[in-house]
């Protein structure tokens, strides 16, 4: 079969009869995509059983019923603003059903028996029955009805007739692309006949048509990751050796030797470094792991080579952090190019790094516009990547023609989603904390305590520690709680007077740096903020971190936030506030905040605890740029579909085969289409 039989399923919704614009809106924004294949995976989430018959008597308000009724009475509005009312019996007691709309008269005549189908309420009503059929004629009523996720606007009879035509538009001989052998074992139906039994099914369907589709979905990407790792295993870099001399020198500056697990990665690192083909390796630095010192050894390895380097992070605060923190030991200047870097200083940067006189640049994404040029970038660093977009991590790339590519993590990724969103990188892990750091000592605390919890950081402040205490601020109660933050400030200032400080996204960022500014050097010791502390505020003398309303933070957030303590040598201290009516899943988090530091083991549960989400993003639940899959729960499924994918592409790297064209189809299918470029590229 050839690709451009697939076409159909390519079309806006609007292709779909008597989908207009506005509906097709309102569909997009459920399904997630404006495309008939968007909707033809939008899978109900559950099913009605309307083959089982209740009694009037027995049914439950709030539930969903079939009844086989008579129909007494029609009661008539006396205004337009009133109801239809019709008195229906099945001998077991009586029912309404309530019309605000029009009212199918044809179908509810008195004497008539019908059945009727619907949420029925405390009063015995059913208000605009979901079906209604002649009680002779069951066939014109649904045997099982479809629960699909919905929008304020859309309700499921919008969908039922467009779904139909989207299935309907899937061509019958869509070829077979999993081996026989595992249909027989996991009784598999075909593609067609899972879709058709999920999206319009006569019976319940059975849980194995859900898998067989969830796995034609993890299996498109696990092939599509493999295709990206063998292009990354042949595509042209060039080695880069360095005699060493520049790394003695940083780390004679540093003070420290590298922790094993800071050498460990860099060999890694190396050995890519050497390779004549460009690396991509992702490095997963825990907090206070010492990932920046990696990055600076690497880059000096680019310039022993005769090279440039640049690292980019996504705030202006989070570079100047590393010009500083870099600048204290790098043998050789670095430069610092940002929104805030204007005219002459500007100028200068620019020239250096065009003429190659500026070996090492840190910036933001001023990096990436179109006036900077490098005369020879060999290495592009990309920090917190997760917070630029792909183009802007790509385009830093560019920049140097073969460069090689180190992106890295504050926040540890679950295992499950290094498989299905990391698999074409390389990946290391960086485990421990350099030498002198203590574990945090983390405690919990009900918020009804907040005074003593107050009087300990009142002691903290007395023998000269630095403290933060950072409230939630979430985007849907900012306003809310933004004056809860302002109100714990004027709170703190009542008590400590200008020893305490506020910081938060709403300021100017003028005010905002001024505030951090101050609290680094000792000129305030309390720092009230919100989470804009969570990344790229490097105080080593900060020792105790409160956090109010831990509960509403996320695991891992939560263990970010800890992270800007204990950076120094003396021992620091993490106080958890939580509100006495937080969730059991809530009570879980900080139970395991208390007994590990582990920031691996601790993504990990965050991923079970909330359902996934982007946790490296903004998201919160359903793990991003997956339909079908749910690869946390079908983790048994991800693993298999990466054996299978592994073996595939070993015999058919190409997908000529007859398999390997109809897994063509399956990547289309699944939006797989870097790995499409990558098949075309050759």
């Amino acid at each position: 079969m050839e690709t451009y039989q697939l076409d159909p399923l390519f079309a806006e919704l609007t292709a779909l009869r008597g989908v207009g614009d506005a509906l097709a809106k309102l569909m997009a924004k459920a399904c997630g995509g404006n495309r008939v294949v968007d909707l033809l995976f939008h899978l109900p989430e559950s099913y009605l059983d309307r083959r089982q018959r209740s009694l009037i008597r027995d049914a439950l308000p709030g539930q969903m019923v079939t009844l086989e009724v008579d129909v007494i009475r029609i009661e008539r509005p006396q205004s337009a603003r009133q109801p239809t009312k019709v008195s229906v019996s099945d001998g077991s007691g009586f029912a309404d059903l309530v019309f605000f709309r029009s009212f199918p008269e044809a179908k509810l005549r008195p004497g008539t028996r019908v059945l009727v189908g619907g949420k029925i309420d405390d009063r015995r009503q059913i208000a605009h029955p979901d079906h209604i059929a002649p009680a002779g004629q069951p066939d014109k009523f649904p045997s099982v009805e479809q629960v699909w996720p919905l929008t304020a606007g859309l309700f499921a009879w919008h969908l039922r007739k467009p779904i139909a035509e989207a299935v309907g538009r899937v061509p019958e001989d869509v070829p077979e692309w999993h081996d026989p052998a595992l249909l027989r074992r996991e009784n598999w139906p075909s593609f067609n006949a899972a879709l058709r039994g999920l999206q319009l099914p006569t019976a319940l369907p059975a849980p194995e048509l859900r898998r067989r589709l969830a796995y034609d979905e993890l299996l498109a990407g696990q092939v599509a990751i493999g295709l990206m790792k063998r292009r990354n295993r042949v595509r042209p870099g060039r080695p880069l050796i360095g005699d060493g001399t520049l790394r003695a020198q940083a780390l004679a500056a540093f003070g420290h030797d590298l922790t094993a697990a800071q050498r460990e990665v860099l060999h890694d690192i190396d050995a890519d470094l050497a390779a004549p083909r460009r690396m991509m390796r992702l490095l997963q630095g825990d907090v206070g792991s010492g990932k920046t010192l990696v990055a600076m050894m690497a880059m000096l390895r680019a310039v022993e080579a005769g090279a440039q380097a640049a690292i980019m992070a996504p705030t202006e605060l989070l570079a100047r952090q590393h010009a500083r923190t870099l600048a204290a030991i790098s043998p050789v200047p670095v430069a610092l190019l940002a929104g805030s870097v204007t005219g002459r200083e500007r100028t200068r940067v620019l020239d250096g790094l065009a003429d190659g006189s500026i070996k090492i640049a840190i910036g933001t994404h001023a990096l990436v516009q179109d006036g900077v040029a490098f005369q020879d970038l060999a290495l592009a660093v990309i920090d917190e990547q997760h917070r630029f977009g792909v183009n802007q991590r790509l385009m830093l790339g560019q920049k140097g023609e073969q460069a090689d590519m180190l992106v890295m993590t504050a926040t540890p990724i679950p295992r499950t989603m290094l498989l299905t969103q990391w698999g074409e990188m390389q990946v290391s892990r960086l485990t421990g904390k350099p030498a002198g750091r203590q574990p945090i000592r983390t405690t919990t605390h009900s918020l009804s305590t907040i005074d003593t919890v107050i009087a300990a950081v009142s002691r903290a402040l007395a023998q000269g520690a630095r403290v933060y205490w950072v409230c939630p601020l979430v985007s849907e109660s900012e306003t809310t709680d933004l004056a809860a933050v302002e109100a714990r400030f004027a709170h703190l200032v009542e008590r400590f007077g200008d020893k305490v400080g506020l910081a938060h996204g709403r300021q100017d960022t003028s005010v905002r740096e001024a505030a951090l500014a101050d609290f680094a050097a000792g000129r305030t010791q309390l720092l009230v903020a919100t989470t804009v502390i969570e990344v790229g505020v490097d105080v080593p003398a900060a020792s105790v971190m409160v956090i109010e309303q831990a509960e509403r933070f996320g695991l891992a957030q939560l263990h970010q936030l800890r992270g800007r303590v204990g950076r120094g040598s003396a021992q620091s201290f993490c106080l958890l506030l939580y509100a006495d009516d937080m969730t059991e899943t809530a009570r879980k988090r900080l139970a395991l905040l208390r007994q590990t530091e582990d920031g691996f083991r601790i993504a990990d549960e965050d991923f079970r605890l909330r359902g996934g989400g982007d946790l490296l993003g903004t998201r919160q639940s359903g793990l991003p740029g997956w339909k079908i899959a749910d690869p946390e729960t079908d983790e048994g499924l991800l693993h298999m579909a990466g054996r299978d994918a592994e073996a595939l592409l070993e015999r058919d790297a190409k997908l000529t085969s007859e398999r390997g064209r109809a897994i063509r189809l399956l990547l289309r299918l699944f939006d797989r289409i870097e790995a499409f470029r990558t098949l075309n590229s050759g």
